[in-house]
């Protein structure tokens, strides 16, 4: 019962987060779509990763989203139309991916440029120069190579999350000792350096036991 209520609680706080970053990480797979479920996020950045696949419309389901940048990745297919229902988004970082297809168009999408969606050779369509051409131009890319493959992290979603709610409780942690005895913020500084990583290499044996 105690485990099923802690699993209760976890996901509660999940829905309060408004700020994910897992940039500049090597996981790899697909975007979960319980992403969607983050009502209140308003950044999400999953750039400089190993993500591939296509994208899940239920990202539009985050309505409150202001910043979604998806770069550098291993990203494909088309862009899912729905996302056009993200009213609020103001930054789009869909660059250096393998998205191929016509760019959706409608409310904040009419506002981004051609910047949002470089390096990926398949797409058309404002505000690209580049138009609807023949069957050969909408034939999807060859996917980019990354090197050092074997080392990439399986993006799993409940073990990504469990890692970054422990960072977060730990840095409260910190934080209280630092403010109640007053040590020095280097303390904290070095702790969350230490913590993100050793996560990122517990991530990794559990990524290889799965495989």
């Amino acid at each position: 019962m105690k485990r099923l209520e802690l699993e209760l609680d976890l996901d509660k706080s999940l829905t309060n987060f408004t700020l994910i970053d897992f940039s500049n990480n090597r996981f790899n797979g697909r975007i979960p779509e319980a992403l969607g479920e983050l009502h209140a996020l308003l950044v999400l950045n999953l750039s400089h990763n190993r993500l591939n696949d296509t994208l899940p419309p239920s990202l539009a389901n985050m309505a409150a989203l202001e910043s979604l940048d998806l770069s550098s990745n291993k990203l494909g297919g088309r862009i899912p139309s729905e996302l056009t229902k993200l009213t609020f988004l103001e930054v789009l970082n869909l660059s250096q991916n393998n998205f191929f297809g016509t760019i959706p168009v409608g409310h904040q999408f009419n506002t981004f440029d051609i910047d949002s969606y470089a390096g990926n050779l398949g797409l058309y369509g404002f505000p690209l120069s580049k138009k609807c051409g023949s069957e050969e131009e909408r034939k999807p890319p060859t996917p980019k190579l990354v090197e050092d493959e074997d080392s990439a992290i399986p993006f799993i979603w409940e073990l990504v999350m469990m890692g970054y709610g422990c960072g977060v409780v730990l840095g409260l942690s910190t934080g209280y000792i630092v403010f109640t005895t007053g040590r020095p913020w280097w303390l904290v500084r070095m702790v969350e350096r230490d913590w993100q990583r050793n996560f990122t290499r517990w991530a990794r044996r559990i990524g290889r036991k799965r495989n």
